[in-house]
């Protein structure tokens, strides 16, 4: 996983990325964040808000994880508001799955979407997921944002977004 998304940012040019902790069902982000951050680029972490926002924290090599809201590890430690997320070139986000026109269906809470829908000049979104989850089509609802393409743990793939 980490191969794919260090490639990702390289060819993009990214020296400021969004990037989740992922959970052990989920393809690994720990390592790829842990060199990121390592080699100078900027990650942002994203903390859980009861208002269903999302604060951010700079990613740090001695950052201590903690459980966030949900159950799901969160850094902790200084914390940005959620308008910190719009100086990032590259926003790596979980799914349940995607689709092939770039749908993603998350976990239900919207976090994400909200996220996603609230900027003013979005950067290109790659959501993490294993290779079984890029469907032929995922249920959509009228606040899901599309992603510009999902990274596997061997492959990344752009995909096209739904017209309007």
């Amino acid at each position: 996983m980490k191969r794919q998304l260090d490639e990702l940012v390289a060819r993009l040019g990214a020296r400021s990325v969004s990037c989740f902790l992922s959970t052990p069902t989920e393809p690994g982000t720990h390592a790829f964040v842990a060199e990121a951050v390592a080699r100078g680029i900027r990650v942002l972490l994203p903390i859980s808000r009861e208002d269903g926002l999302l604060d951010w924290s700079v990613a740090t090599p001695d950052a201590e994880i903690g459980e966030g809201l949900f159950g799901l590890p969160e850094p902790v430690g200084e914390v940005l508001g959620p308008i910190a997320v719009n100086d990032v070139d590259l926003l790596i986000i979980p799914a349940a799955a995607v689709d092939q026109r770039g749908m993603r269906l998350g976990w239900g809470r919207g976090y994400f979407d909200k996220t996603l829908g609230s900027m003013e000049k979005c950067p290109p979104v790659y959501a993490v997921i294993f290779d079984s989850e890029l469907l032929d089509d995922v249920p959509r609802d009228v606040h899901d944002q599309p992603v510009t393409g999902v990274v596997t743990p061997t492959r990344t793939v752009p995909l096209s977004a739904p017209s309007a």
